[in-house]
Formats: C-alpha cells, sequence, structure tokens
C-alpha cells in the first residue's frame, strides 16, 4: 500500500486521563480520508474507538467501501399533525360547538362587538401579508375580478328564483335564504380562505371590499326584482356604507402602511406566514361562535326535522355557486387562451371560486332588520342563513384542505 502510515505509540496506563488526537490517516492509492476520535486511556481503559470515514471512497469495489446507513425521521404526533393539518375546519367546528354548549360566552362578546373586531383583526392581517407584487398580479388578473363581481352581484341572485319555489313552513327559512342569496361575498371568511389556499389574496381582497361597497347600491334592487315582486324596500346604505369602510378599508390600508413602514415587521410576517394564518382562523371561528350563541334559543323552538331541511337547501344552494363557478372559470379558461390565460392559474381561480361563491351574514342581517316584518319573523328568516352561513365556511375549509394536501403531494413527487 502506498504511503507513508504513522505509527501511534500507546503509553502504559497511568493514574492520569491522556487525550490523543492524532492527524488524520491517508491513503493516497484510494483517495479515502480516515480519521480518529479523541480517545481518553485511563487506569482500566487502553481502547481506541473506531475509525471511520469522513469521505466515501471514490471506488465500488474492495473492502474500504461501506455503505451508509439511513438516518431515521422523527416521527411527530400523529394527533397534533391532525389539529395541523385541519385546523380552521377544527376551530369553526370548535366554534359552533361551543355556542351551542355555553351560549352564554357568545352573547356577551356579541354584546362587546367582538364579531367586528375579528374582522378588523383579519384585515389588519390581510394589509400585513399583502405584498406590492401581489397588487401587480391583481391588477394582471382583473378579469377574474370583473367575473367575480358579476356572479356575486349578478348572477347569483338569480338562485333565489329557485329557492322561492320550495314549499316549507314555516315560509320564512325560504325566503331568508333567497334573501340570502342576493348578498354580496362574506366580509372576511373568503379572504382567509384563499390566504390559506395560497390564491390570489389580492384579487380576493379586491374582490371583497369592492361586491361590499356596491351591494349597498345593488342589494335593495335585487331584493325588490327577484323576491318582493316591485316592493320598495328600504336599506341603511349610510350606516352600511360607514360599516364597511371602518371594518375592510380602513384595517387593511393600516396593515399596508405598518408593512411598508417597519421592514422588520414585514420581514417577521413573511417568515411567520403560516402563524398569521391561524390567528386569522381563530378570528373567523369567532363569527360562527357568536351567531350560533345568539340564535340558540330560537334554533329549539323549531323542529328539527324542519331546520334539518332548511339545513340541506343551504348546502344545495352553496354547492349550486361553486359548481356553477368553476364551470364558468372552466369556460372562461379555454375562451380566452388555455393555458395561458389568467382563468387557468391556480392562484387566480382558487380566489375566484372561493370569494365567489360565499354569501355574507352580517349585510342579510342590517337588510333583515329594516324591513319591518314585511317578509316574516326577522329571526326566522335569518336562522337558515345563520347556518348556511356557518356551513359554507366549513365545507370551503375542508375543499382548501384538499387543495393544500394536492399541492404537499406534488411538490414531494417533483423533489423525488
Amino acid at each position: 500500500m502506498a504511503g507513508t502510515l504513522q505509527t501511534l505509540i500507546l503509553s502504559p496506563a497511568t493514574t492520569k486521563t491522556v487525550r490523543l488526537c492524532p492527524r488524520n490517516i491517508q491513503f493516497s492509492s484510494l483517495g479515502t480520508r480516515l480519521s480518529f476520535c479523541p480517545v481518553k486511556i485511563g487506569p482500566r481503559c487502553s481502547t481506541l474507538r473506531p475509525i471511520t470515514a469522513c469521505e466515501a471512497s471514490g471506488q465500488v469495489g474492495g473492502n474500504d467501501f461501506a455503505p451508509k446507513t439511513p438516518r431515521k425521521g422523527k416521527v411527530g404526533n400523529p394527533f397534533s399533525k391532525f389539529v395541523a393539518d385541519n385546523f380552521l375546519p377544527l376551530a369553526l367546528i370548535g366554534g359552533v360547538a361551543l355556542g351551542l354548549a355555553n351560549p352564554s360566552l357568545g352573547c356577551l362578546a356579541d354584546r362587546y362587538y367582538l364579531s367586528k373586531f375579528s374582522t378588523f383583526g383579519i384585515f389588519i392581517i390581510s394589509g400585513l401579508t399583502l405584498r406590492s407584487g401581489e397588487i401587480g398580479a391583481a391588477a394582471e388578473a382583473w378579469p377574474v375580478g370583473m367575473f367575480g363581481l358579476g356572479s356575486i352581484l349578478l348572477f347569483s341572485p338569480y338562485f333565489s328564483k329557485l329557492i322561492l319555489q320550495i314549499q316549507l313552513q314555516p315560509q320564512e327559512f325560504v325566503t331568508g335564504l333567497a334573501i340570502f342569496s342576493c348578498m354580496p361575498t362574506t366580509l372576511s371568511s373568503g379572504v382567509a380562505l384563499t390566504q390559506l389556499a395560497g390564491g390570489n389574496s389580492a384579487l380576493a381582497l379586491a374582490m371583497t371590499v369592492i361586491s361590499n361597497l356596491l351591494g349597498i347600491l345593488i342589494v335593495p334592487f335585487s331584493i325588490s326584482k327577484f323576491i318582493a315582486d316591485g316592493v320598495g324596500i328600504t336599506v341603511p346604505t349610510k350606516q352600511l356604507f360607514k360599516s364597511l369602510v371602518l371594518t375592510l378599508l380602513f384595517p387593511l390600508i393600516l396593515g399596508k402602511m405598518l408593512r411598508e413602514s417597519f421592514r422588520g415587521l414585514a420581514d417577521f410576517v413573511d417568515d411567520n406566514q403560516k402563524l398569521f394564518s391561524r390567528i386569522s382562523a381563530v378570528f373567523l371561528s369567532l363569527v360562527p361562535w357568536i351567531q350560533v350563541s345568539r340564535s340558540r334559543s330560537l334554533l329549539l323552538m323549531v323542529q328539527p326535522e324542519i331546520f334539518l331541511v332548511a339545513i340541506g337547501m343551504g348546502i344545495v344552494l352553496h354547492l349550486f355557486l361553486l359548481a356553477f363557478n368553476a364551470f364558468a372559470i372552466r369556460c372562461l379558461s379555454t375562451v380566452t387562451g388555455g393555458g395561458q390565460s389568467v382563468f387557468a392559474k391556480k392562484e387566480n381561480a382558487n380566489a375566484a371560486l372561493v370569494v365567489a361563491s360565499q354569501k355574507t351574514l352580517p349585510v342579510m342581517v342590517a337588510v333583515v332588520e329594516q324591513l319591518s316584518g314585511a317578509f316574516g319573523e326577522s329571526g326566522l328568516l335569518v336562522l337558515p342563513c345563520v347556518a348556511a352561513h356557518i356551513l359554507q365556511i366549513i365545507m370551503d375549509s375542508f375543499l382548501v384542505n384538499i387543495w393544500l394536501r394536492k399541492d404537499a403531494a406534488s411538490n414531494s413527487l417533483k423533489v423525488a
């Protein structure tokens, strides 16, 4: 064997501990470098540790080749992994369960306007996480935004005609869902779900803000045309507009200003996207908790089978909206250039599908309060819409989870 082998001379055992740190031994013929670890030699210990290779041999054959033993990955707690993967739907279901079990806390939270603070918090987080490049992406996707606005304010109210064909007692359940279909999109859940899905959050924000502001003007005409058969409906335009500006536009602009003013804050938010997504999910879960707490006493007065039918109607309405928007997005993508179309981009399509398929409850409640019983008991009009509002968020949260798992699976295949 070529090369020079250094000789290690070990002293006899002494009462003192001796540390040996010999230089690396090199074998030039194999190109492999071997090293010794420091060895303690005491009165009853005179054994060297095994020699390990610091670099793999360049040769395949020979006695010096030894395959590496793969390390075992750490196995996490299955329960914590399940909670992490399904945090949003679990938070929403937990809010519903808490409202049914102990409505007093939810009613107390409603008394202090906690739902408005939660919406304010969601849009502050939206502003903090909104990158300037995303605003440009939303501007490029303006055809998708125009479709979303048309679907929310012009096309979906036509579903109210189909809903009104259903005969159910009390009739307020049917009328309430018909009014619900004429509403603009949700104030916060559509944006939060789009962010969780990795969609075009700036586009979702634009559709949410614009549809709710325009909805103040369009909703009265929609209700008059599709439901009231020409009866004039008075809507508190000034109050709704002020409320939407304070709970949507102001926190969104404030969050964006804070992000642009403090670079360290922007870096912190970007490095903790998952944390802020979960905070948004907690804020979002406050909505069903408060709504269920408020409606629990009225819910117990309704026959269970009738209320289940109303819940089924709300589920079918949301499924129809999802199917309609998905089909329309697919058709528009084919017509406007196929794979190169802005409708074909997954981020834009996901944002439009989620935001355009949801309906807001707070605006619906504000409208019903101004009807002065023209369509029946206000509580019965709102009750099925509370269930439909909660169920659409839960259904879409599971849909977002499916998208995230598909993305994770495709990313793992690309890495492999």
